[in-house]
């Protein structure tokens, strides 16, 4: 996945979070920030874990996607002001959901892009 789309599924993810989620909270000037951070920490961490992963701990080979969530959540959380996430609840509710979310957007912002960019060359032919 590119680095462009990548950063648009984690935006949807956690705008989803901060929907769902009253103890996770991203005001709005900080929320590119935030996003950004938890992008670059994913991308970073996520080939770390699933190294110590493969080494140490291959039960863990499944829920590499987790815990790479984890890590962009926590160090997005006491790196970026204006991002909180309060309570144990709120930080596995917010895992899942980042999770998933940004995984759908991941899956789907590509079709999207495609079905629009046919329209686009079908509509200049004719």
């Amino acid at each position: 996945m590119s680095f462009a789309i990548h950063l648009a599924a984690n935006a949807v993810g956690l705008l989803v979070a901060d929907l769902v989620l009253d103890d996770l909270s991203v005001s709005a000037g900080p929320f590119l920030w935030a996003v950004l951070i938890f992008t670059v920490v994913e991308t970073i961490a996520g080939p770390l874990i699933m190294k110590m992963a493969l080494q140490n701990a291959k039960g863990l080979m499944g829920g590499i996607a987790l815990v790479t969530t984890f890590v962009g959540l926590l160090v997005t959380e006491i790196v970026a002001d204006g991002f909180d996430i309060e309570g144990v609840t709120t930080w596995l509710a917010a895992v899942v959901i980042v999770w998933l979310a940004a995984m759908l957007a991941g899956l789907l912002i590509p079709v999207i892009l495609v079905k629009r960019g046919v329209e686009s060359a079908r509509a200049r032919n004719n």
